[in-house]
Order: structure tokens, then C-alpha cells, then sequence
């Protein structure tokens, strides 16, 4: 849609009021609502913001900073009354002088699909977010207990969560997702919901969205939705596992019906960059101390780098599709992850294992849970990092990853991540308590 489209649009829906949303530097997703009566203004680029309240943004005597909404992202929230609808627009962050923030994480992703255009390459991504959804207490806060004891595909009357899924879904389905699949997952309270691949800008706008809605609704149905990585100690985790494929004039560029697997070059390319810079992004796609409580053997989470086309154990995995449908499952990133910097970080490490054709090392096919440390060391098997503060000095040391942050995001974060891991450090927990209060 373009700007009068939007304003008729929102006409014809009797919007009052709209949220001009964006990201913070750490997939957090901010907003500034606004009256219908200002739309045309915000539609032209000149409603301003102060910056430097926002996490990773500015400084605050450069706070000054205006939002630019893509007409293409307007739609209606579905579960807001009709009278006096709500809609929302999601913006590019501009300085004063219209020149794109380097500090906004869309932009950050914009200028990485740049770099694939100029390749000859487009991006497509299908995420599979996974979430947990919790009861409330007496007060209405979150609580750590499920809902449910349910499990992998389980129905009602075990899969207490079947009602709230369908409200989501159906939500989804009229902000125009393509929902592919719902289903309860393997650990108790938990859930995912697949919506169809698209191109990496939009995939990443329908996470922020879909996050915002699976959270709205569960709260209608006095639950408590989160995409933490790991809330429970002894259970699985909520992973976001990453299809990904280039398409070249049209075409899948991983596709190649006479190659191995019927795996072009540029597939195996793309395989080896990520296996290359993997550690490297594990701060972005793995990007909270929680998400290292995930990334451990015997949960079914990705812990070592390698791939296969069928092994479920190795970092990437070659769903048997193919065709169009060829694709590479990066299966480390967990949904507290900010999907702008995510897809970003991710495309940057596969296309710069096409330009140099960065070789993958041979596939395993065999269960790597299941080998001792001796047979991982034999052939190479490396793992991922184990704390945030082991991924963020391996991001620290990566140019690839440096680059594309931008000099202004990758101080940013690297400070704001710092800061979590030193809070994290300091603190003493219910495991210290219980070790050894009594014992020493």
C-alpha cells in the first residue's frame, strides 16, 4: 500500500487511534500511539522521538530522532474493539536529516538483503517460534506453572492450551498470516504455531507481530505467553528454528537436481559460511544468559556444528524437500532473539561462504548425542559457545559479524550485553542457596 491507501484504509476500518511501532537494539518492540487525526503527519516522516530513551539507541544529546512507517506493514488488531479500531504501522528509525539510524535493526537487515540483491540473490525465511504459556496467580502475575501436562501433538482434553492457540491462529489469519500448522509441543505448556515463509524483511516484521499477538491473547484467556528460552530446569526448551533459501531470478539458487542431495554449490557454500561464523552469531541469535540454559545436551536443542539431511542432532539439518522447496534449518536461534539482527547475521555468514566458497566439512549422519568426546574430537565436531559471555567475545572477534552490525550497533550491544552478563555473574541464586548454605 502506499500512503493514500493507508489513509483510506484506516478510514474504512473507523481507526482511531495507531501504534507506530519499531525495535530496540535488543528485539524488544517499542511503540508511539497516535490519533487517526495524525496519521497523514507520521505517513510523512515527521513525527519525532527522544532517542536516547530507547535500549542501544543514542545518546542523549543526539536524542532527537524521527519514525518512518512502511505503508506496507499497516493492518487492523483484530481483537480491539471496532469502534475506535487500533492499527499499527512498523517504522524505519531516521535521524533529523532523513538518513536511515545505523542503530535500527531493520535497517541493519536492509542493508544485508542489499548486499544479496547486488549478488543476485533474494532471501526467504520460514521461522518456527515455539512458546510456553503459564497460569496466573492470585494477583494476576506470571507464574512457572504450566497449564497443562501435555505433550508432543497431544489433544484435549490433555492439551488445555487447544482454545487459546485457535484464538491466536484465527487472530493471525486476519492480520494475514498463513498459518501452515498449530500444535502442542513436546514439553508440558508449550506450543508453536508455523506460519508460511516469505521474503526476510517481512519475516522479520511478522515475528515482532506474532509475538505481540500469541502474548495478547493468551492474556485474554488469563495465561501468560513468553518466548523465554528455557523457563523450566529438566524439560525442552522454546527454540525458533530458521528455513532459509536464496531464490536467483526466480529460481531456488540451493536447489540443483544433479548435484549432491540434489544440493547446488551455492547451497553448500551457504552451509559453510554459517558453520564458519556460527559461534560468532550465537550473540545474536542466541542472545540472552537464559538461552545457554537451552543449548545443552539431552533436550533435542543444536549443539554441535555440523549438518545432515536427516540428523536432528547436528546445527543444520537439509529438510528432504526439494525444488522450490529447498532449504537449509538452522535450528540454534531461540525466540528471544531480535529477528532483524538474527536474519541478518545469518544471511551475512552464508553469503560470505558463497563469495568465498567456504567448503562445509563432511556430513554426519549419526546421532552426535549419542558420540563420546573422543569420537566428536576425531572428526572435528566443535560445539556451540556455552555462556552469553563465550558467544559475546566470539562476536567481539568476527569482522564479518562487526561489519554488519555497523560500528554504532555492535558497541551498542556489545555494552548492553555486557552490562546482562555482569548482572547475571553477580547475583546469587536459589542453586547457591541450596548448595551451600548448609554445607559450608
Amino acid at each position: 500500500m502506499d500512503k493514500q491507501e493507508v489513509l483510506e484504509k484506516a478510514r474504512e476500518f473507523n481507526v482511531k487511534f495507531i501504534r507506530l511501532q519499531f525495535s530496540d537494539l535488543f528485539g524488544v518492540l517499542k511503540n508511539v500511539a497516535i490519533t487517526v487525526e495524525q496519521l497523514e503527519k507520521a505517513l510523512d516522516g515527521e513525527l519525532m522521538f527522544d532517542g536516547s530513551s530507547i535500549e542501544g539507541f543514542t545518546r542523549i544529546e543526539e536524542s532527537d530522532m524521527y519514525l518512518k512507517p512502511d505503508p506496507k506493514t499497516f493492518l487492523v488488531f483484530p481483537w480491539r474493539p471496532r469502534d475506535g479500531a487500533v492499527a499499527r504501522l512498523i517504522c524505519d528509525v531516521c535521524k533529523p536529516d532523513g538518513t536511515p539510524f545505523e542503530g535500527d535493526p531493520r535497517y541493519i537487515l536492509k542493508r544485508v538483503l542489499k548486499e544479496a540483491t547486488d549478488m543476485g540473490y533474494t532471501m526467504c525465511v520460514g521461522p518456527e517460534a515455539e512458546f510456553f504459556m503459564f497460569v496466573l496467580d492470585e494477583q494476576g502475575r506470571p507464574t512457572t506453572v504450566t497449564h497443562d501436562k501435555a505433550g508432543y501433538f497431544d489433544m484435549s482434553p490433555v492439551d488445555l492450551g487447544e482454545n487459546a492457540r485457535r484464538d491466536m491462529v484465527l487472530n493471525l489469519e486476519q492480520m494475514g498470516f498463513e498459518i501452515e500448522a498449530s500444535h502442542h509441543e513436546v514439553a508440558e505448556g508449550q506450543h508453536e504455531i508455523d506460519f508460511k515463509y516469505s521474503d526476510a524483511l517481512d519475516v522479520a516484521d511478522k515475528v515482532m507481530t506474532f509475538k505481540l499477538v500469541v502474548r495478547a491473547i493468551a492474556q485474554r484467556h488469563c495465561l501468560h505467553a513468553t518466548f523465554m528460552p528455557k523457563p523450566i530446569f529438566g524439560i525442552n526448551g522454546s527454540g525458533m528454528h530458521m528455513h532459509q533459501s536464496l531464490f536467483q531470478n526466480g529460481q531456488n539458487a540451493f536447489f540443483d537436481p544433479n548435484g549432491p542431495q540434489q544440493l547446488s554449490r551455492v547451497a553448500h557454500h551457504y552451509i559453510g559460511g554459517l558453520l564458519k561464523h556460527a559461534r560468532s552469531f550465537a550473540a545474536l541469535t542466541n542472545p540472552t544468559v537464559n538461552s545457554y540454559k537451552r543449548l545443552v545436551p539431552g533436550y533435542e536443542a543444536p549443539v554441535y556444528l555440523s549438518w545432515s539431511a536427516a540428523n536432528r542432532s547436528a546445527l543444520i539439518r537439509i529438510p528432504a524437500k526439494r525444488g522450490a522447496s529447498t532449504r537449509v534449518e538452522l535450528r540454534n536461534p531461540d525466540p528471544s532473539c531480535n529477528p532483524y539482527l538474527a536474519i541478518a547475521a545469518t544471511l551475512a555468514a552464508g553469503l560470505e561462504g558463497i563469495k568465498n566458497r567456504i567448503e562445509p566439512p563432511a556430513e554426519i549422519s549419526a546421532n552426535i548425542y549419542r558420540m563420546s568426546d573422543e569420537e566428536k574430537a576425531s572428526q572435528g565436531i566443535a560445539s556451540m559457545p556455552a555462556t552469553l559471555i563465550e558467544a559475546i567475545n566470539e562476536l567481539k572477534g568476527n569482522e564479518i559479524m562487526t561489519k554488519m552490525l555497523g560500528e554504532h550497533a555492535f558497541t551498542k550491544y556489545i555494552e548492553g550485553k555486557m552490562k546482562e552478563w555482569d548482572e547475571y555473574r553477580t547475583q546469587v541464586n536459589d542453586w547457591e542457596i541450596k548448595r551451600y548454605l548448609t554445607a559450608y
